[in-house]
Formats: structure tokens, sequence, C-alpha cells
């Protein structure tokens, strides 16, 4: 899964890509590592991995992983091509969500590219792009679907639809922000919109406002905007997360403690971005590895399995399940097998976050 990090010049964009490979670069068991220039892959902070490992002394631990993409390029005209816009485009269509940072402090030393600070014009100048390349996108569509009805009558449906959204981003919202049924939601996922991806706001405010945020209107003012597309916003002090990233664990804890923050900016970032995709993690904890495997909400236990191995989905019996809490409570496995709160789930179950999983199977 991808997750591509936009913005203006000067907003921090680069800096807080940095921090983030920095961090991912102090997960001793799954290094940072870089695809390509502009490609980072970290871990997903998870203290239930952490407590397993405490327990299980493993050979190996591996958290999930999330892939942050640096997107360079924007300029206003991107949608028609201007500056690197038709590669800033290409970039978007191929993540599947957008963090987008916005500058939401004031320095003199730092030139703002429009001459101001001000968040939602910021915003509004990638989201416009966004919507001008899905009213391209949305017009062709159209027309395909037009040409097609003359045939099919089924087609009445798609191009009502699509007329529709074609007034909203019109009206200069996002299609993100419209409300779609199931079947409405499956033509929609076929044309591939931009504004569709879900997004996260980054308010990156000075060293001042971290222990209140909110008091920057700055701030508020893209909460409110956020509001209005069903977006969230992290309020975070890039140049703070910089200094973090370098730090070993005791230091970065002990700066937390001074800052007065109980977790860094970029720890809460790369666990939402994990949560905005619709993904959770089940655990399977021994002496080998103790790890956490990445699925989809709502994803059924022999799916789960052939996350591990393609065999162990395909000869799939049972899957045996305690819950993470239980396990911390009781202390042991056997203490939890005597209270009986290991369950016994079948091909039907719908896995949970934290489940600890051993699948039984056959083949």
């Amino acid at each position: 899964m991808k997750i591509g990090i936009v913005g203006l010049p000067n907003v921090g964009k680069s800096t807080m890509f940095n921090s983030i490979t920095k961090a991912g670069a102090e997960c001793a068991n799954y290094p940072f590592c870089t695809i390509e220039p502009n490609v980072g892959v970290v871990a997903v902070p998870d203290e239930r991995v952490d407590k397993l490992a405490e327990i299980y002394k493993p050979q190996k631990v591996t958290k999930a992983m999330v892939e942050f993409v640096d997107i360079a390029g924007l300029v206003k005209g991107a949608s028609k091509g201007e500056g690197l816009g038709n590669k800033f485009l290409s970039h978007i269509r191929e993540v599947d969500s957008i963090v987008q940072v916005v500058r939401c402090f004031e320095d003199s030393n730092i030139v703002h590219v429009d001459g101001s600070v001000n968040p939602i014009r910021d915003i509004e100048t990638i989201n416009y792009e966004l919507i001008f390349a899905d009213i391209e996108t949305i017009e062709k569509r159209i027309d395909k679907a037009k040409k097609m009805l003359k045939a099919d009558k089924k087609y009445q449906l798609e191009v009502d639809l699509l007329e529709k959204v074609k007034v909203e981003l019109e009206s200069g919202k996002p299609a993100r922000s419209i409300e779609f049924n199931e079947e409405e939601k499956e033509i929609i996922k076929e044309v591939y919109l931009l504004t569709t991806k879900p997004i996260l706001y980054i308010a990156n405010i000075a060293e001042e406002d971290i222990e209140n945020p909110q008091n920057n209107e700055y701030v508020q003012q893209v909460i409110e905007y956020a509001k209005k597309e069903k977006a969230e916003v992290i309020p975070l002090c890039v140049k703070i997360e910089e200094e973090l990233s370098g730090l070993g664990d005791q230091d970065k804890k002990e700066m937390l403690e001074a800052l007065g923050i109980e977790e860094s900016g970029l720890d809460k970032l790369i666990k939402k971005s994990y949560d905005l995709l619709g993904l959770m993690s089940f655990l399977t904890a021994g002496e080998p590895e103790v790890r956490a495997w990445t699925i989809k909400k709502g994803t059924k236990a022999p799916q789960a399995a052939g996350k591990i191995h393609s065999d162990i989905e395909r000869g799939f019996i049972k899957a045996e399940i305690v819950s993470y809490s239980d396990l911390i409570r009781e202390g042991t496995m056997v203490a939890v097998k005597e209270k009986g709160l290991l369950r016994s789930e079948g091909k039907e179950y719908i896995m949970q976050d934290g489940d600890i999983v051993l699948f039984k199977f056959n083949v």
C-alpha cells in the first residue's frame, strides 16, 4: 500500500519525508529501505508486537509496514501539464491515499511560494488541480458511457451518476465528499478518480504551538476545511520531528517527556495512515518470530491465512485465536487455555484487529 506525500514548496513536505525515512532506519529488525530515491518503507509503531516480543523472546520481530512516496513537482496548471504536472498526476494515480502537508506557522526566514501563509489557499491549489484532472476523466467516461447506452440501457445509471459527480467537482468539491450507495461505489471505483482517494492533512506548526495546537488559528482553519470532505488533521512540528527521528529510543523518550507529549507526530501519522487505508493487523507469535500481518478490515480467516502462505488458505481447517488483551491479562497461553479463552474459529470468521492466531491446515 502506497501513501503519497504532497505539498507546496517550503511547507515542510520534504523535511517530513526525510524524518519518516530516518525514523524507519531506527527499526532494527526491519530497517528503512529505499526502493527508489523518493520512496520509503517504514514500520507501523505497534506496542502489541513489542510486548509479545518481550514474552516470547523470538529470533525475529516483524512489524506491519507502510510505504510513503515523496511526490514533488506541483504548480498551478499541473492538470494541464504545467511544470512537472503530468509526472505529479501520474504519481498521485499510483498511490492509495494522500498526505498533504500544510504550512501553519509564520517565519520571515522561510519564504512562502505565494508570498504569505494561507493554509486553505495552499490546500485548494493542490485539490483544484486534482479536481480539474478528475473533471477531464469524468467527461471522457461520460462520452464512453453514452455511446454504450445506445446499445444497452443499463448504462443510464452510470451516465446519471457521472454527471452528478461532475457537477460536484465543478463546484470545487472532491469526489470523496459525495455520499455513494454500494452500487454507485462499484461504478466510481472503476473510474479511478484522484479525489476519491482518502486524504490526511498534516498541519505543520511552530515549536511553541506543540502543547496547544488547537490555539493556532491556521490549524483551526484546516480542521474546519477537512470536516467538509471527511478528512482528518494531525498537527505536528516538522522541525521537531526531524530532531526526534535522529535520536535513539531513550533520548527520544526523554525529549517527548520534556515537550509534554506522549508520542511523536510521525508515529501518529504512520498509525493513522495505516488506518486511513482500512487496514489492520493480526498477529502470530512464537519463538521463531513475532509478526504483525497486514489485512483489510473485514477479511475472513482463510484469506488472512493466505497472507502467510497460499497453501494455508487452500488447506484451511480452522483458526485458533486468542485476543491480545486476553493474553496480556492472563500472562501465558497456558493460563489462556485454562480460562477457556482460546477460541476455535471457522471459514466465516471475520478477523479482528489484534487477534493472535495459529492456523490449522491440511494440504
